[in-house]
């Protein structure tokens, strides 16, 4: 995917905003959290269940996230996998997200 195609997608799921920081990568948050980065290290990174951390960095398409250590993030190749499965963990990585959210701020934000 490119970085138009990502941002497409991800700014499509429920209340996504963007920021661009950290030296021009495009920072994708909910509820003023993040979900995911594009750009860094010319990579997606994106959180994952540690589940998910040990399928993708053990024999998958992705590593641990750099300056990212705490909390199970990892970072894909932009060309390393597939439309359909980038738009999974970009959907996954924001209900995570999401669920970890407070109540109050959840309905603020219409999620539930």
């Amino acid at each position: 995917m490119t970085r138009e195609e990502i941002e497409a997608f991800a700014m499509g799921l429920p209340a996504a905003t963007k920021v661009v920081q950290w030296g021009g990568s495009d920072v994708y948050k909910v509820g003023g959290k993040v979900f995911a980065i594009c750009g860094l290290r010319g990579g997606l990174s994106f959180k994952v269940s540690e589940i998910g951390f040990e399928v993708l960095t053990n024999g998958g398409p992705a590593r641990q996230a750099p300056y990212l250590h705490k909390g199970s993030w990892v970072i894909v190749d932009l060309d390393a996998a597939d439309a359909a499965d980038m738009g999974d963990w970009l959907t996954n990585a924001h209900a995570m997200i999401v669920a970890k959210l407070t109540r109050l701020k959840r309905q603020e934000l219409a999620l539930g």
